[in-house]
């Protein structure tokens, strides 16, 4: 499985101490995206700003992996996708999405996009959305964890612009067939659904058995 990493002897309260550690940064580098955005601080800020940017950036380079950082398992078969750009809390351009699953097989996540997912002026970029749905869908498709499924068709039919600010997403599996699953899902705002979309969801060869 090309990308998946087991990482053995790293226990529960280690991944909760690496989480302590981690994700307060990726959640400073979100502030200062959104900053950097919406920023109009005179020239000589920006230079002394972007100093202390490429000074961090040079600390955090002192060590690091080749390469993305792809889905690692611990031990005992707990999930890691720290990277991914929808769930990822070492992603700085992930929201991030928390997922919720409930008992009638349904999962959903509230969330909030502000200035660095804008599209059409104060709206959510549309690519956004479909990143959403097809990460939502995804999950909700995937038969466990170390078994995903991978999207093979999204379909979105955008209702309206989805506005920037608090929103929530929800999918649920409609039927399968074989190494498909079929799903369903939306993302909505305040006043109601924005996009709508259907997936197909397929098993990859290397999880077939």
């Amino acid at each position: 499985m090309a990308g998946f990493t087991h990482v053995e002897h790293l226990s529960a309260a280690d991944v909760q101490r690496l989480r302590s550690v981690y994700e307060p940064l990726a959640e400073s580098v979100r502030e200062l995206i959104d900053a950097t955005i919406r920023s109009e601080v005179d020239a000589a800020e920006v230079a002394a700003a972007i100093a202390e940017i490429d000074a961090a950036t040079a600390r955090l380079r002192a060590k690091q992996i080749d390469g993305p950082f792809g889905v690692r398992y611990t031990s005992d078969g707990a999930r890691m996708p720290w990277g991914n750009p929808a769930i990822g809390i070492k992603n700085p351009i992930s929201p991030p999405l928390v997922i919720v699953k409930d008992g009638s097989g349904t999962i959903s996540t509230d969330f909030r996009l502000g200035a660095a997912y804008e599209g059409p002026p104060g709206h959510v970029h549309g690519g956004i959305v479909a990143m959403v749905l097809d990460h939502v869908l995804g999950e909700v498709a995937a038969s466990d964890p170390t078994s995903p499924r991978f999207t093979g068709t999204l379909t979105i039919r955008y209702l309206r612009a989805t506005p920037l600010g608090d929103l929530h997403a929800e999918g649920r599996i409609t039927r399968t067939d074989g190494i498909k699953a079929f799903a369903a899902g939306h993302v909505s705002d305040a006043e109601g659904i924005t996009a709508e979309a259907e997936g197909v969801f397929i098993l990859p060869k290397w999880a077939r058995g």
